[in-house]
């Protein structure tokens, strides 16, 4: 039995520092130290310079692995993360103004330019202590589960907002804004934003954002209110009430279940 003799692969020079395990891009470390089988120096790994190349002859665009190397820099020297604060030391941000009103200080949450008020009732208060504290604790609930007075902190954070984030006796947990929670926004700070979070979308409460081309101009006088009740006349509000779509009660499962697949299915989009 004879044992084959290996054809040693050529090496080429590389860059110790781009070529680190920890930022190569190549599925095989040792592959991209080396050459292909064929001799070819033109390694798609390799990274060559021309040092008599004429500075308008370079391309200066940064490869993938400059740009790893950038990315890989910038983690290094981002600032560590706050330690998070104890449940005592998140109370200190709350005041309680009276018997059912609470207010959340700025600094609660991170680049808040008002307040935040909560409107509560002992019952409540108490519900809305133990969430922050569960939320603090690692919390039971998992996923990107945010108590509620973390959100209506958060709102307050947004651009454009004006006097305070408010939190009414409905306030719970929600996605992006807490359900319950109201906002106004300065239409003259270019700044400001328009949430349709704010409306309510988390559970499929019926709100939709839809954008056209009208100014507002367009829709003065009386467009204004000839729009508002053809809204109002083709939208179903209401209990009760019915839409254009006739439904049994026998779809419902298949609608929550395939949504807008449904809706195409049926030929109603």
């Amino acid at each position: 039995m004879t044992k084959k003799n290996k054809t040693p692969r050529k090496k080429v020079q590389q860059d110790p520092i781009i070529h680190s395990f920890a930022s190569c891009p190549c599925a095989d470390y040792e592959l991209c130290q080396e050459t292909n089988d064929d001799g070819d120096d033109n390694n798609n790994h390799s990274i060559m310079t021309d040092a008599t190349a004429d500075d308008d002859d370079v391309d200066k665009t940064p490869t993938k692995i400059e740009q790893m190397k950038s990315k890989a820099t910038n983690k290094r020297n981002r600032p560590p993360p706050q330690p998070q604060r104890t449940y005592n030391e998140e109370l200190a941000y709350l005041t309680k103004l009276s018997p059912t009103r609470y207010q959340i200080k700025k600094g609660f949450v991170p680049n808040m330019n008002v307040p935040a008020e909560v409107v509560v009732n002992e019952t409540l208060e108490k519900l809305l202590l133990e969430e922050l504290k569960e939320g603090i604790d690692g919390g039971k609930r998992g996923g990107g589960f945010i108590p509620a007075l973390k959100q209506v902190a958060n709102v307050a954070a947004l651009p454009g907002i004006v006097k305070a984030s408010l939190a009414m006796p409905d306030v719970h947990s929600g996605y992006g804004f807490c359900i319950g929670n109201v906002a106004a926004f300065d239409m003259d700070d270019p700044e400001a934003v328009i949430s349709p979070g704010g409306v309510g979308f988390d559970i499929n409460c019926g709100v939709r954002l839809i954008r056209t081309n009208l100014c507002e101009e367009d829709v003065m006088g009386d467009v204004r209110e000839k729009l508002a009740q053809c809204l109002f006349d083709s939208i179903p509000v209401g209990v009760g009430t019915s839409g254009v779509i006739p439904i049994a009660k026998n779809d419902l499962d298949d609608v929550l279940l395939l949504g807008i697949d449904w809706a195409l299915r049926e030929g109603y989009a």
